[in-house]
């Protein structure tokens, strides 16, 4: 496991401003001991923990891995669960953070950031330290007056989302036409610090 540098002040710095949970699209059993090690004592203060179990398989592979099946991450799936979120959570005050847009395609437009992820040993990186470019941003987040979607639109950070421009549209369009077909709700920070996904929930607007 390789911790991204400013790990721990990063989380620190999130649990004090936003409801944080966790969703991975890897396996539960695998997610434990990367957990207990980026967290330590403050595994406690997440509001969930997700794991593949969560997501939608979609049918597809990732374009870029072909041996690779491709999992969604619907945030309809998460606001529904009203054990979780008390019905406090929309697209107006969540925000989720993978390094890969494709697990975002069913999700509303500006309710996801795509940071790029951590090249391990790369003991200069300060994207998550105090003056780090994610840092900067959910600090704005958390002080805007504005919802969710607005503050992204903004303010861009990270990979753009996959839309009708995306050079591979074609190959998305027909996995988001097949869940459209089946009426499914669908349901990855993978890598932002470690191979997990973070999904941060503002706590108020």
């Amino acid at each position: 496991v390789f911790k991204r540098p400013f790990c721990t002040e990063f989380l620190k710095f999130c649990f004090e401003r936003f409801e944080v949970g966790l969703w991975s699209s890897a396996r539960g059993h695998n997610i434990d001991g990367v957990l207990n090690n980026i967290t330590g004592g403050m595994r406690s203060k997440l509001l969930f923990v997700w794991s593949q179990a969560e997501c939608s398989e979609s049918g597809f592979y990732c374009l870029d891995k072909p041996y690779k099946p491709l999992f969604l991450k619907n945030l309809k799936s998460l606001w529904e669960m009203r054990y979780i979120t008390r019905g406090q959570y929309s697209s107006s005050n969540t925000l989720l953070i993978d390094d890969e847009p494709h697990t975002c395609l069913l999700n509303p437009p500006n309710t996801d950031i795509f940071p790029d992820p951590y090249k391990k040993h790369d003991t200069t990186d300060a994207f998550l330290g105090p003056n780090g470019e994610l840092r900067k941003f959910l600090g704005g987040l958390a002080d805007a007056d504005v919802d969710v979607p607005s503050y992204v639109k903004d303010h861009p950070i990270g990979k753009p989302a996959i839309t009708s421009s995306h050079p591979d549209w074609e190959y998305y369009e027909r996995l988001v036409h097949n869940f459209s077909k089946k009426g499914s709700s669908g349901c990855h920070l993978k890598d932002l610090i470690m191979s997990t996904s973070f999904v941060r929930n503002k706590r108020r607007l």
